[in-house]
């Protein structure tokens, strides 16, 4: 078909119009039908976001997502391309993407009288087909809609009553496509309402102009709930004229979280190759960002982002590529003493209330990170809080008395992976108890999961944990209230 160059032998094809709407329609049909995948990427939102877009197509409606920021509304919206046809016929250089065969520009409209079926037609790729702009307060009517051009007057000699004269904005350029606007609530109240007429009446006016554009556009609007900013907020003539308004989300479960982060976090072959990441680590990060949107420290309808645990995750890899490549490893596995390396991923993602101001970014990324920590450390180990003083065996015995008898152990953040695993072989009574909690862990992760008894007994305030600068140090709690010094002094006295 794109072989068509004249308007003629368009007529003559089997080409026929249709609009934007209707073909996103006839291609999402298509495309159920076949079973064929239609938001390639998108996870979690199967069973509730992306039917809900697939009805709104099917209705013909233009579309608002409304979520909190790390949601996939952008991706969504970048995705609809692939329902368009993959080219349309349009008037050779019409800047509005004019239909030969149904044109609205007064420059295709001359240009088809002077030269009738000798018209040249250019072929549009779907890839062109798609407009987004990111509502900020300085967006004018002259940027969405269009103004006159002075220099264009000049420069053709016209006056400024010939619409010739006119500078389109984004919106008329968007012709036959989609167009998307981003943030919607931050566009000046008197700015959305010149998109009333587009969206009601399908048209605009420029000024003065009698000019009036059947503009053929699918719009897509994206905006934080109202509530989540000051800035501004959808007035309510055009949000009635939106007829589909969608609400997305974040990951309900662990699992989606995990996959999401997997699937968007960009690690180098080196890396992956490299650095081995336990599944009880890619828990452990994703648990922070649950942790996050429950915190008292964290606003919560600014929500979390999953660029959160996405910058966490690539931060945790490099954390451990960095420490392999000091000791001049060949490869490694990463450890919870790596996550000192993800803190810079966790404060500057949340937005926190003032009681999260008082603690101060830093304190509240450790102590999401100790919330998560406790969390995983109950779905491996017993409560140390529920166990019942004379009557069960303490199953933490052992580890208790060797701390109380004034032991301590530090674990590097650079650590190599040999003085790691003495670090921890050194510690009585934990690679036992480990082994007998959990019999199907072997080898390398029975160090982590070693790792996480102490990380969980120090939560728990069973044991004290000190982070230093470069390293985390371990001992006997009321050794550390009073002094280690201190108690070593008695013993020699």
């Amino acid at each position: 078909m794109n072989s068509i160059t004249t308007l003629g032998a368009l007529k003559a094809s089997s080409y026929r119009a249709k609009s934007v709407k209707e073909e996103l329609r006839a291609n999402l049909i298509d495309k159920i039908k076949k079973r064929e995948t239609i938001f390639e990427g998108v996870i979690g939102f199967e069973d509730t976001v992306l039917p809900d877009i697939e009805r709104a197509v099917l209705s013909r409606h233009n579309i608002l997502l409304l979520g909190l920021r790390g949601q996939a509304k952008t991706r969504i919206a970048r995705l609809l391309v692939n329902l368009l046809d993959e080219y349309i016929p349009v008037v050779g250089g019409s800047e509005l993407n004019d239909d030969p065969l149904n044109p609205i520009s007064r420059y295709a409209l001359d240009l088809i009288a002077e030269m009738g079926d000798d018209t040249p037609v250019e072929w549009l790729h779907r890839s062109a087909r798609y407009v987004e702009k990111l509502a900020t307060p300085d967006v004018s009517v002259a940027d969405l809609i269009g103004d006159v051009d002075p220099i264009k007057a000049a420069t053709l000699k016209m006056a400024y009553s010939d619409e010739r004269v006119i500078h389109f904005g984004l919106v008329p350029r968007a012709h036959r496509s989609i167009f998307v606007i981003n943030e919607l609530p931050d566009l000046q109240a008197r700015i959305q309402v010149s998109l009333f007429n587009i969206l009601q009446e399908g048209d605009i006016q420029i000024r003065g102009f009698k000019l009036r554009l059947p503009l053929d556009i699918q719009f897509l609007f994206t905006a934080n709930p109202e509530d989540y900013t000051n800035r501004g907020s959808i007035i309510t003539p055009l949000k009635d004229r939106i007829e589909s308004q969608i609400l997305t989300h974040y990951p309900k479960t662990i699992e989606i979280a995990r996959s999401i982060t997997q699937q968007e976090a960009k690690l180098t072959a080196e890396q992956r190759a490299q650095v081995y990441v336990p599944d009880l680590l890619q828990i452990l990060l994703e648990q922070i960002a649950f942790e996050a949107r429950d915190s008292e420290f964290v606003d919560s309808k600014s929500g979390v982002s999953a660029r959160l645990t996405i910058s966490g995750y690539e931060n945790l890899v490099s954390t451990a590529e960095r420490r392999l490549l000091i000791n001049r490893e060949d490869k490694t596995v990463a450890r919870l003493t790596d996550f000192w390396g993800v803190v810079p991923a966790i404060t500057g993602k949340v937005e926190l209330v003032y009681e999260g101001e008082q603690e101060g970014p830093y304190l509240v990324a450790i102590n999401l990170l100790g919330k998560a920590v406790k969390k995983l450390f109950l779905d491996h180990f017993p409560d140390p809080d529920k166990l019942r003083k004379g009557r069960d065996r303490d199953p933490y015995g052992v580890i208790r008395a060797w701390f109380s008898g004034g032991n301590a152990v530090n674990l590097l953040n650079d650590m190599s992976d040999k003085d790691y695993r003495a670090a921890l072989d050194g510690v009585a009574g934990l690679r036992k108890f480990v082994e007998s909690n959990l019999e199907q862990v072997q080898g390398d992760e029975q160090y982590l999961y070693m790792e996480l008894v102490l990380h969980g007994l120090s939560e728990f305030q069973v044991i004290s944990k000190d982070m230093l600068e470069s390293k985390l140090s371990f001992r006997d709690t009321l050794a550390d209230m009073l002094g280690a010094d201190d108690l070593f002094d008695e013993d020699d006295n």
